[in-house]
């Protein structure tokens, strides 16, 4: 059935000269509560061509999936007389907190560098906007290492294969959210690309929140800082003294 109302969605737009991409996904909020293991989006459309000919062979699919941009500061750590300790330092303004790139085939069979760039077809492509005056050789050390911190961490991923293009119409593309998301507006650009030009584009949005207890203390966390570090000072002491006089008795 979704699979007919985006085939129906498109046809009323086929008065245009372009291709046109009708694109969904498969939950539009995820909830994040206790023991909250992850999960994984499915991410779906159509693409036609007003000019009668049905996308599938003609079309390569790229899906880029963004969470919330954060500004971040990377240090790199140096051996000093035999200590590792934190040297230079490199500051971004907009990291993005998540960013996973799913494509029919390889991007790099698919569009040039420079249209890769662009578009942020990659995670080598990301723009992450320093502050201040660095050096090339320096951001891209620094832009490297941020990349694969997170790529460790399962923030940053790509799947080259990870879209299947199917009845020459329709698409869809897997990508799985970690337990430690960010949570936010996340967003889900997809691209339609023949002969390494980009022809149509659209975005879905997805949202991610904490709901439950764990809203309950983001949002008490955020309002009223002054009294969640109290109380939190508070448990520590008072864990920490219940817990010596637990020790105190064995």
């Amino acid at each position: 059935m979704r699979a007919l109302f985006l085939i129906i969605a498109a046809l009323f737009l086929m008065g245009q000269r372009d291709a046109i991409l009708v694109p969904a996904v498969s939950q539009s909020e995820v909830q994040v509560r206790q023991g909250f293991t992850g999960t994984e989006l499915l991410l779906y459309g159509a693409i036609l061509d007003p000019r009668g000919q049905r996308g599938g062979s003609n079309y390569d699919i790229v899906v880029v999936l963004k969470g919330p941009t954060e500004p971040i500061r990377l240090r790199e750590k140096e051996r000093i007389l035999g200590i590792w300790m934190n040297a230079e330092s490199s500051d971004f303004r907009s990291a993005p907190s998540f960013f996973a790139v799913a494509a029919s085939r390889p991007v790099e069979e698919i569009v040039d560098e420079r249209t890769a760039a662009i578009y942020e077809l990659g995670t080598e492509f990301i723009q992450l906007s320093p502050t201040g005056q660095i050096e090339p050789e320096k951001q891209a050390r620094f832009a490297s290492g941020l990349v694969d911190l997170r790529e460790r961490q399962g923030l940053y991923k790509e799947d080259m294969g990870g879209v299947t293009i199917s009845e020459q119409v329709l698409y869809q593309a897997r990508i799985g959210l970690p337990s430690n998301v960010v949570t936010g507006q996340y967003t889900a650009e997809t691209f339609a690309i023949s002969d390494n030009r980009v022809i149509a584009s659209a975005i879905a949005e997805v949202e991610v929140r904490k709901v439950g207890f764990e809203r309950f203390v983001e949002v008490f966390s955020q309002n009223w800082s002054l009294f969640y570090g109290l109380i939190a000072v508070g448990l520590s002491i008072g864990m920490g003294w219940v817990a010596g006089r637990l020790f105190a008795f064995i």
